[in-house]
């Protein structure tokens, strides 16, 4: 096997001694039922010497080991021989793509580089669980009485960590109150809402209140009952829809994967209570595309379904992402989780800001998205 990988390893050898080196992934797994999805080679110093961090992606956890040059090809050999059925060679210069068949038989595809700059070369520290070992993700079927996380569950268990490291960074960004009320609406089975809470009051130490607005009862009750067994007092469940809640006091709004223009519902009632902070995870993005329905458009990019269908959410985003700059928020879009684990993984996020706009060239931007895609009115304007 070493034979035919050898074009790979003498590009991987070239492109360290030229120092245009970034990175090496290997991905398609031969065995799907295989507990290893990924592995990543990065260069690294330690003490002095280089050598190269494999990171093993495994399904309930990570592990890491660092070999030498020698060493790195004899593991790259045996992974590609007999775990895994294609490779990445990230460069400079460009990427080289491998491919290896079920009978063996290797193919390379070169195509332009990915990355303008290398990766840093610190040996760092594998990255904090904010989610520690709590009550609430046994309760929540997330990990077993002994605190270990249950395999199935591993996706949602990264998922919660990435989230509290976005919360945890936003909330440094702006001004709070000393008791802090945050709403999460449409919590669901309250995956994110427990964490939350146990994050923010018995991790960090905030004396804040976490209400989950949710219109399905069962799992509201599922959700107060479970708080209750944690002794979460200030993490309290309501049923309900969106657009009846009348709490004005919101210091943080949360909406992650409310459907269609119940995300629009959230940011209204986050902009009408002056939130500090409004964080949105939106989803399904019908309300665009329907009013759209059967115009025929200029555009190339909306010739072909697929592509329309993520024209037409990107459009809805930006210009709700538009209506929250209008009123004083500073906004970031960005990908919350990676695509392998949710397709729902767009983060909308909006911080309060003393900074003036121009509000009436925002008004400008968002007239002219409008005529660009035939849109009559986006759902959030309408009820602003």
């Amino acid at each position: 096997m070493k034979e035919v990988l050898h074009e790979l390893f003498t590009e991987f050898q070239s492109s360290i001694q030229k120092n245009n080196f970034v990175k090496l992934t290997l991905s398609k797994p031969t065995r799907k039922s295989d507990e290893l999805s990924n592995v990543y080679v990065r260069q690294i110093t330690l003490k002095g010497d280089i050598c190269f961090q494999f990171l093993y992606r495994y399904k309930t956890n990570d592990q890491t080991k660092n070999y030498s040059f020698e060493e790195s090809i004899e593991e790259l050999t045996n992974l590609l021989s007999e775990k895994f059925r294609a490779a990445t060679l990230f460069m400079l210069e460009n990427d080289l793509l491998v491919f290896i068949s079920k009978k063996k038989k290797v193919s390379y595809k070169t195509t332009q580089p990915s990355f303008k700059n290398k990766l840093p070369e610190t040996h760092d520290k594998p990255k904090e669980k904010r989610a520690k070992n709590s009550n609430y993700l046994f309760h929540l079927g997330i990990s077993n009485k002994e605190g270990k996380i249950i395999p199935k569950m591993a996706d949602k268990y990264r998922q919660i960590n990435k989230y509290l490291e976005i919360i945890e960074a936003q909330i440094q960004s702006v001004k709070l109150p000393k008791h802090i009320n945050i709403v999460d609406m449409g919590s669901g089975k309250g995956y994110l809402t427990f964490a939350l809470y146990d994050y923010l009051v018995n991790q960090k130490g905030y004396t804040a209140s976490v209400s989950g607005i949710e219109l399905r009862q069962n799992l509201v009750d599922y959700c107060n009952e479970i708080a209750k067994k944690c002794d979460f007092k200030g993490l309290l469940f309501v049923a309900q829809p969106i657009q009846e809640y009348d709490n004005n006091k919101i210091d943080i709004l949360i909406a992650l994967h409310a459907c269609d223009t119940a995300t629009d519902d959230a940011i209204y009632k986050g902009l009408m209570s002056k939130a500090k902070l409004i964080v949105c995870a939106p989803c399904c993005h019908k309300q665009i595309r329907q009013q759209v329905k059967g115009k025929e458009q200029e555009s190339p990019l909306l010739k072909y379904g697929i592509f329309k269908e993520r024209q037409f959410e990107m459009v809805t985003d930006t210009i709700r992402a538009l209506i929250l700059e209008k009123n004083n928020y500073a906004t970031k879009v960005f990908e919350f989780i990676s695509n392998e684990h949710t397709r729902k993984n767009v983060m909308l996020i909006g911080a309060k800001s003393s900074k003036k706009v121009n509000k009436k060239r925002i008004d400008t931007k968002i007239l002219n998205l409008k005529e660009a895609y035939q849109i009559e009115e986006h759902y959030l304007e309408g009820l602003l």
